[in-house]
């Protein structure tokens, strides 16, 4: 009851002060008591119980989650239009009422839970999908009255859209949507399309009735016992190949790094091998063409071998006497012997001027 129907209580709390008062006064009269009326406080109660009562039955105030549609005896189909938008409205007192309907979303919940829908206990949609498995859908419309479609609603439905309409359709909708799939595209490749085929089609039939519908929420699809442990047992089993897959997949890794470690360190081997004979052949060349050098520097000079020779062994040699101008010889085998004195005779059959002992330092 709102402010106003308050001063309407009120109201007729003054018309029956006002019967009240005459009845005293007319029993007290009856007694021989000499008691008038006052026309004054008659007229008071008269004017403040019927205009309170007017101003109360007549003014409406319409909260902003709501719309009002207006029941009018003055009427010949019952109700005037437009309904009442928020704000205060006058309506003819005690020929017109108004119906108030929220506007406000609203939620209708279908759960296999007992206590999460508006019907105790299981309250999902049965339904049997196109290859024969049952399936049980759990499911939340969120809809709201329609702000244009009031008067609509109320002349079709009244109060019972949520019972008769909402809940009845919905089931409807879904349990003849989920047969046109399979149990498999329910619950994993074609869930998706499911729910916006269901939300189409709901929305459709809510509008053709007032209703505005916000969304449809597919909760939960479940099965019955000996399809789901099917389910599960299918779904070991893919894990079980996943699982031996990704142990092949590890081995062909592993064969292949091996490979490639082997193919690497035989490469480097080869490139090792190559490097050594390169350079093998660099070195005989370097020595040819150092031996060529010397053999041209001989042709060329021939007492430089001499001079080679005496240079070899000049660090262990501190001095050497010959005869001018004659040649000499040199035993090495003193020197391989590790004799300390060689002694170097002269090759000629002249006197000789002085053979002396060179003693050899090592």
């Amino acid at each position: 009851m709102d402010n106003f129907g308050i001063l309407g209580v009120i109201g007729w709390a003054l018309i029956f002060g006002l019967v009240a008062y005459i009845l005293y006064v007319g029993s007290q009269r009856a007694q021989g008591r000499a008691v008038k009326y006052s026309v004054t406080l008659i007229a008071l109660l008269v004017v403040g119980g019927l205009g309170l009562n007017i101003v109360g039955n007549g003014l409406v105030f319409i909260q902003p989650q709501e719309r009002g549609v207006v029941i009018s005896a003055l009427s010949p189909v019952g109700y005037r239009g437009p309904s009442l938008s928020p704000g205060l409205h006058f309506i003819v007192p005690f020929a017109e009422s108004v119906k108030r309907y929220s506007i406000a979303q609203q939620a209708y919940t279908m759960s296999k839970t007992p206590t999460e829908g508006q019907v105790q206990g299981d309250d999902s949609v049965t339904a049997r999908t196109s290859d024969g498995q049952l399936i049980y859908i759990d499911a939340t419309v969120q809809y709201q009255v329609d702000p244009d479609r009031v008067i609509d609603l109320y002349v079709k439905w009244q109060d019972r859209f949520t019972n008769d309409f909402v809940r009845p359709q919905s089931r409807a909708i879904v349990y003849n949507q989920a047969a046109s799939y399979k149990v498999e595209e329910v619950y994993s490749t074609k869930r998706d399309e499911l729910k916006q085929r269901i939300t189409d089609e709901l929305a459709s039939v809510f509008q053709h009735d007032g209703l505005k519908l916000t969304s449809f929420l597919l909760r939960n699809v479940t099965f019955s016992d000996e399809y789901a442990q099917s389910i599960e047992q299918k779904q070991i089993a893919q894990q079980n190949a996943e699982k031996a897959k990704f142990l092949v997949q590890s081995e062909q890794q592993e064969a292949e790094r091996v490979r490639v470690q082997a193919k690497g360190q035989a490469d480097a081997t080869i490139s090792r091998a190559q490097g050594d004979a390169e350079s093998q052949v660099i070195r005989a060349k370097a020595e040819a063409q150092a031996l060529g050098l010397i053999s041209s520097a001989l042709k060329d000079n021939p007492d430089l071998l001499t001079y080679q020779y005496i240079t070899k062994l000049s660090p262990n040699v501190q001095t050497i006497l010959l005869p001018s101008n004659q040649p000499f010889l040199l035993d090495p085998k003193t020197f391989l012997n590790n004799q300390p004195v060689v002694t170097i005779t002269p090759t000629i059959t002249a006197p000789p001027v002085i053979s002396p002992t060179v003693p050899i330092t090592r």
